[in-house]
């Protein structure tokens, strides 16, 4: 099983990016990074704003690359607004697969539902020209399948379904 790195967890309570992008980078409360999260099947990250909330269960835990980000730009979920930050893994090409993340806890399924599209607000968050280069690569939106816990640091990751055809890996 290949070996993939948790660099970020984000469990925010409140959805930051209201308004226009044009209005500049919202205020940010410290205690969103956190080193662990807990999941819960169907349900999301506890503690985050779409846990439970039912326009959300099919999309409440999101994953991005650390690769696909612009190199310009610090790699901060506070910025991207995902929840698990990874390193080596091109998840953006497991769109429709049910992969799993165990960081030594047991494994954490999650079915990779669809894409992430960056919106205008990455232009503001990451960097000029940031939404347009996060095209294909903004991350996957998933439900969680089973409950566990993830962490910041090494994990295993793999495939349980379906796994999409092979695309190569997008450096930033």
């Amino acid at each position: 099983m290949p070996r993939v790195e948790i660099l970020q967890l984000l469990v925010s309570p409140v959805h930051r990016l209201a308004g226009r992008p044009g209005d500049g980078m919202p205020d940010v409360p410290p205690g969103e990074l956190v080193t662990t999260a807990e999941v819960r099947a169907g349900l999301g990250l506890v503690g985050d704003r779409y846990f439970n909330q039912p326009a959300h269960r099919n999309a409440s835990l999101t994953l991005m690359a650390v690769e696909r980000l612009p190199q310009a730009g610090p790699a901060d979920l506070l910025r991207t607004r995902r929840n698990v930050l990874l390193r080596g893994v091109d998840i953006d090409g497991y769109v429709g697969a049910t992969v799993f993340l165990d960081c030594g806890t047991g494994p954490v399924e999650l079915q990779v539902r669809s894409a992430a599209r960056p919106c205008a607000w990455m232009d503001t968050t990451v960097g000029p020209g940031a939404q347009r280069a996060l095209r294909g690569g903004g991350g996957v939106r998933c439900r969680p399948l089973t409950d566990g816990i993830l962490t910041v640091g090494p994990a295993q990751f793999g495939v349980r379904g379906p796994a999409p055809p092979r695309h190569p890996t997008h450096g930033g």
